[in-house]
């Protein structure tokens, strides 16, 4: 669910259900409620009024029958009464219907390491997340980078969570940063503990004390460790951590904050990891790239009869690699239908694992494949893309269309879009490599998602209804190695886009070798 906005989205029907139900079961336990209150009232009043003489009320046999039939079955009735029991199990029963289109604990996991990828790669304050808002600190100052909308603020519970899928993953880092936010929340709230809590006061000081232990801050671990006692003072395993954490402040000093400062985990797929981040901060606004002056925006045709009467609007972005944005390439209609079309295939994406394809945490979304058939949209775009680019789409010497969905902190780390390896599944159309790309935004966004390109060091925000075209190979058929792009996270808003993928046969005269075989 958590790498699909649409999926998202979709559990709110969910969750609208499952209010209707407790509203059920809070109706059904208010009217117990009455009938207990009122039996109360009932027993009361005798013994405020009949029973103030016990002997005289005695004497009557009514009186004394109605006591021991009370006695004997009317209080037998309401403590045991099954009532409150049939409640919970109409609600539970009413719940476990849904429980199939519920998030799974994979869901949970995969949107709090999303919040922490937004945390990471746009330098976001967790202090300021908690709060609902993304703000930077820049010289000492909390900066807006975007003010949504709509917000909520965050609970001790829900910073516990995200702290606990860190720890779990020995990501002292960021385990550190969210669960003191949780502390500092279950402290402001007194420490008490609600039914739908999923953690407490003392399960965050355990987390984050253990955390700091992990980070070398022994002095921290020893200071929360012994809060923790006095919330839990005979818990043997956190009084042996006491223990051990004063015998090593014995035997070396405390470190200073400067010592054991909290470091990022390294990434294995990440090795442009400093310039990605700062692509996706600036979000678009690389003033020195665009002051190129052999960068243009025209009205283009491509020469083609079709395009004389209404000319695309083209900008070239770069060079090397060549990149053009095409700017109104698709109707908000066009758009519409191909999300709509794509609904029912989406599938959690996969990148190439060898010869085969595997789900990944460097990509986190949900795409779909349109036939030509699927919808006339579908072979509408493909004669438009031919027209632009003068290359020949249609299948196999083009891919079906994929449409892509981003979910939570939705992205793509750096990639090629051309095979690098004989291997790769790329080939097994049999038409040869990927030789260029053609990237259709089907819906804008309010922050993040920017499509950044790593070596060429530029990046591209999101322009609704605009097309990317770039060229993945040279002229030789070599793969052009500054076309390294990524998605970059999806801070807000709903990410639709749709890639269509050239192959290199069926272009022999379309788009010809070059006398020079090093071009």
């Amino acid at each position: 669910m958590y790498t699909s906005l649409l999926n998202v989205k979709q559990a709110i029907s969910v969750e609208r259900k499952l209010i209707d139900y407790l509203k059920t079961y809070i109706d059904h336990e208010s009217e117990r409620l009455e009938d207990v209150k009122r039996f109360y009232a009932k027993v009361s009043d005798l013994h405020t009024e009949l029973y103030k003489g016990p002997a005289t009320a005695m004497a009557n046999p009514l009186v004394a029958f109605t006591l021991i039939k009370r006695l004997h079955s009317e209080w037998l009735n309401v403590v045991h009464s099954n009532e409150a029991q049939e409640n919970t199990q109409a609600l539970r029963s009413s719940y476990e219907k849904e429980e199939a289109d519920l998030p799974k604990l994979e869901d949970l996991q995969g949107a709090a390491q999303g919040l922490m990828r937004l945390q990471d790669v746009y330098v976001l304050q967790v202090a300021s997340l908690v709060r609902g808002l993304f703000q930077r600190v820049t010289e000492g100052q909390p900066i807006d980078i975007y003010r949504p909308a709509v917000s909520v603020p965050l609970s001790g519970d829900d910073c516990f969570l995200v702290g606990k899928v860190a720890y779990e993953q020995h990501d002292y880092y960021h385990s550190v940063q969210w669960l003191e936010e949780s502390v500092r929340l279950f402290r402001g709230a007194g420490g008490e503990w609600i039914p739908e809590n999923a953690g407490t006061l003392e399960d965050a000081l355990d987390h984050l004390a253990f955390s700091h232990f992990k980070t070398g801050n022994i002095s921290f671990a020893l200071s929360l460790s012994q809060e923790l006692l006095h919330h839990d003072p005979m818990n043997g395993r956190v009084l042996q951590n006491v223990e051990k954490y004063e015998r090593l402040l014995v035997r070396s000093p405390p470190l200073s904050i400067t010592d054991h400062g909290l470091k990022r985990p390294t990434s294995n797929n990440l090795r442009t990891r400093d310039t990605y981040e700062t692509l996706c901060q600036t979000q678009g606004s690389q003033q020195m790239h665009f002051k190129n002056p052999r960068l243009f925006c025209d009205f283009f045709t491509n020469g083609n009869p079709g395009l004389l009467l209404l000319p695309v609007r083209r900008e070239v972005l770069s060079l090397q690699p060549y990149v053009v944005l095409y700017h109104n390439f698709i109707t908000d209609t066009e758009a519409e239908d191909i999300k709509t079309t794509a609904h029912a295939g989406l599938r959690r994406s996969v990148v190439a694992a060898g010869e085969k394809q595997a789900t990944a945490e460097y990509r986190i979304s949900k795409s779909a494949w349109l036939k030509d058939s699927a919808h006339s949209t579908v072979g509408k775009l493909d004669q438009k893309i031919s027209m632009l680019t003068g290359l020949n789409v249609k299948h196999p010497y083009g891919e079906y269309l994929q449409v892509v969905n981003y979910g939570i902190g939705g992205h793509y780390e750096p990639h090629f879009d051309h095979a690098t390896s004989p291997s790769s599944p790329v080939f097994k159309l049999k038409t040869g490599n990927r030789v260029a790309t053609f990237m259709i935004y089907l819906s804008s966004v309010e922050a993040g998602g920017s499509t950044a390109f790593i070596y060429a060091n530029f990046s591209i925000p999101v322009v609704e209804k605009a097309a990317i075209f770039w060229w993945n190979l040279h002229r030789n058929g070599q793969g052009n190695e500054d076309t390294l792009h990524a998605g970059c996270p999806v801070l807000i808003g709903d990410k639709w886009v749709a890639n269509k993928w050239i192959h290199e046969h069926g272009q022999e005269f379309l788009h010809r070798c070059s006398l020079n075989p090093e071009e």
